[in-house]
């Protein structure tokens, strides 16, 4: 430009441990917390979200400014899993987590697990581990409010072969070409 050769920007690939209660946006007219402010020190350059997490969800969150590798992992048609632990107020049994899987309507939206797993079982609640291969918004909450059940905590584990692993909350760390290359979709 002008003269001058023009060198495209590093590509940049973030895993994020969020925490409950920042907001997955760059503001917020309420003025919350954000990722962005959790991430401020890092010194990144501008990277969007590849995907949500709600304000009460927690986990594992990628944010990237490639944006071409980002849309083949959030697209529908890529079947991508998503792996949560859900801890829940009750204790559900087989015929919940197979409705889970076969789905429910719930105001004109399917809402379906691809696997739900019970992982351990207390007095008072359980964790399941629910896999989605495509979802809408809070859709395991709203999914298990429909068979009855209220939602206490939702970690996402996983997204494809990345896990979150040992990340501690509010912690964040570069994704290995090895890992960058393991969730492109584009082949």
């Amino acid at each position: 430009m002008d003269g001058n050769p023009v060198k495209s920007a590093e590509l940049v690939h973030v895993m994020f441990n969020k925490p409950r209660g920042l907001i997955v946006s760059a503001t917020d007219e309420q003025g919350r917390a954000t990722v962005y402010t959790a991430l401020a020190a890092a010194r990144l350059p501008w990277l969007g979200p590849v995907g949500r997490l709600d304000k009460a969800s927690e986990g594992l969150l990628l944010l990237s400014n490639d944006t071409t590798w980002a849309a083949g992992i959030t697209d529908p048609v890529t079947h991508l899993d998503k792996t949560y632990h859900v801890q829940v107020a009750g204790q559900p049994d087989a015929s919940v987590l197979a409705a889970m899987q076969a789905g429910v309507d719930e105001c004109g939206d399917l809402l379906k697990a691809r696997r739900a797993s019970l992982l351990r079982v207390g007095e008072k609640n359980a964790w399941l581990e629910v896999v989605l291969d495509e979802g809408c918004n809070r859709h395991i909450r709203r999914l298990l409010a429909a068979l009855g059940f209220d939602v206490l905590r939702l970690i996402r584990v996983a997204i494809g072969p990345l896990a979150l692993g040992e990340l501690a909350k509010g912690q964040w760390r570069r994704l290995s070409a090895e890992e960058v290359k393991a969730l492109d979709t584009r082949g």
